[in-house]
């Protein structure tokens, strides 16, 4: 009996000496298994994912925009191919029903370059036989106005804004040719543009003829797996592209129609080559139709006074609300409505990245990603 009740107490020891052990290991364990208070915050983690695939995406971004800027001709001329695609596949499609397809494609561009050229001409002749006359009535308009410069609040200086008016009327009289000159040169260079008009022509030649089959070509290209995704895709990135040329298209057609009509009838010099400039100008989204516009304005105040200056000014808050309150919710509706924010940030960022060209290119190439994401996202596997 002695015996026994002194192993007991030896087992136990031992016993609880062997938990206490296993304790501090899984202790120890857990101290090396948790990093403590110095461990990043779960929110950092996530903020870090998140930081290196955004870091991804603007490498991408900016190696695309690389390789764009080293062939930026290249890029123009498929995107100018694509417009005359959009613009012109409707008449092909119509005109194929009586005559051979081919036939109809080369009508349809042949019609479009002859409409264009006799345009662009009338405005030059235009401009030509009305250039004298502008010369003298803006030399009278900066005189008309000279008064008004030296009354309060402005108060400047008579001799300054005579000096002014006669150099302006001197450069203007004797610097015709050079005004032209520049605005060619400001375009680029002509080799160039011929260069990116004839590869456009040629893109939009195949477009319009089959551009469906080369799609189908394409995708027949892809793995077997993503071939249907990228067929909606495609399909909706050019309802979205076909949409937004044909509603920017009616809206500055709209605009210079009405800036034209206005002009007339407000007597304004250049009236025609004026609505030609809003016509161009309203492919800038947001920018282009008040910089046409105030060019309209300066011309007014300098020969027609400050009466119908001010008129003009009027034309242009009315134009400038009916389009962003009536044609674009009407007509662009056919494409992807952006936030003007979105589209304010798209054609600054354009502005800058590629000047002119991708202030125009701005807003269709931001409404076709997005609309391919959305279809993107309607095909991702459930």
């Amino acid at each position: 009996m002695p015996r026994r009740s002194t192993a007991r107490p030896a087992r136990r020891d031992t016993d609880e000496t062997r938990a206490r052990i296993r304790t501090a290991a899984r202790r120890a364990r857990g101290r090396q298994s948790d990093p403590g208070p110095s461990a990043v915050a779960p929110l950092l983690v996530t903020l870090a994912g998140y930081a290196w695939r955004i870091l991804v995406l603007a490498a991408f971004a900016y190696a695309i925009f690389v390789v764009l800027g080293r062939f930026h001709e290249v890029a123009v001329a498929v995107f100018l191919g694509l417009v005359v695609t959009a613009m012109l596949r409707p008449l092909a499609d119509l005109l194929a029903r009586w005559v051979p397809r081919p036939l109809a494609v080369a009508c349809a561009l042949i019609g479009s370059i002859v409409l264009v050229l006799g345009i662009l001409a009338f405005v030059g002749e235009t401009v030509a036989s009305e250039w004298d006359s502008l010369v003298t009535e803006f030399k009278d308009g900066l005189a008309r106005i000279q008064p008004w410069l030296e009354r309060p609040p402005l108060r400047l200086n008579a001799d300054a804004l005579s000096d002014a008016q006669a150099r302006i009327g001197e450069y203007l009289s004797s610097h015709r040719s050079d005004i032209v000159n520049t605005a060619v040169t400001g375009a680029g260079r002509l080799v160039e543009v011929l260069t990116v008009a004839a590869l456009a022509l040629f893109c939009s030649v195949f477009f319009i003829h089959s551009g469906d089959r080369h799609w189908q070509w394409f995708c027949g290209q892809l793995p077997a797996g993503a071939r249907h995704r990228v067929a909606v895709v495609g399909r909706a990135a050019w309802s979205t592209f076909t949409g937004y040329t044909r509603g920017i298209v009616l809206v500055a057609g709209t605009n210079a129609i009405l800036v034209g009509v206005a002009l007339l009838v407000l007597r304004v010099p250049l009236a025609l080559p004026l609505a030609l400039l809003e016509f161009v100008a309203a492919f800038i989204p947001l920018i282009g139709s008040p910089v046409a516009l105030a060019v309209a304005a300066i011309i007014a105040l300098a020969t027609r006074g400050p009466l119908i200056a001010g008129l003009v000014i009027v034309l242009i808050v009315v134009i400038g609300q009916i389009e962003g309150h009536l044609l674009h919710p009407l007509v662009m509706s056919w494409a992807v409505r952006l936030h003007p924010v979105i589209v304010a940030l798209s054609v600054i960022a354009g502005a800058i990245a590629a000047g002119v060209v991708g202030a125009v290119v701005a807003v269709p190439l931001v409404s076709v990603l997005w609309s391919a994401g959305q279809a993107l996202r309607s095909t991702a596997p459930t």
